[in-house]
């Protein structure tokens, strides 16, 4: 279960990087494995879904959302979830929730 005091405050401004999000103009399971989705099919969507994310204007503030509130889904910020398990889990880090 996600816990969701890592969550910042439901404040407009703390999400309008989202606005300008490339990720808005495509079809949400582009980043976001199917439940039985493995191997070669989810290595190519995720593949697709960061070569999306080098082209977005706001890779920097997704990634460090990603981080930050540890989302356990998807491809964030041109990270995908092993990635992001893979930053979280080296310490110290400042992304690490108490």
């Amino acid at each position: 279960m996600v816990n969701i005091r890592r969550l910042p405050m439901p404040l407009q401004e703390t999400y309008d990087w989202q606005y300008d999000g490339l990720c808005r103009e495509v079809d949400p399971e582009s980043f976001f494995s199917p439940e039985a989705e493995r191997g070669a099919p989810k290595a190519r969507r995720e593949q697709a879904a960061k070569a999306l994310c080098l082209r977005c204007p706001v890779i920097e503030q997704c990634r460090e959302h990603a981080l930050s509130v540890q989302e356990p889904y998807g491809v964030w910020g041109g990270l995908s979830e092993a990635e992001r398990r893979d930053i979280l889990s080296r310490s110290p880090h400042p992304h690490r929730a108490a």
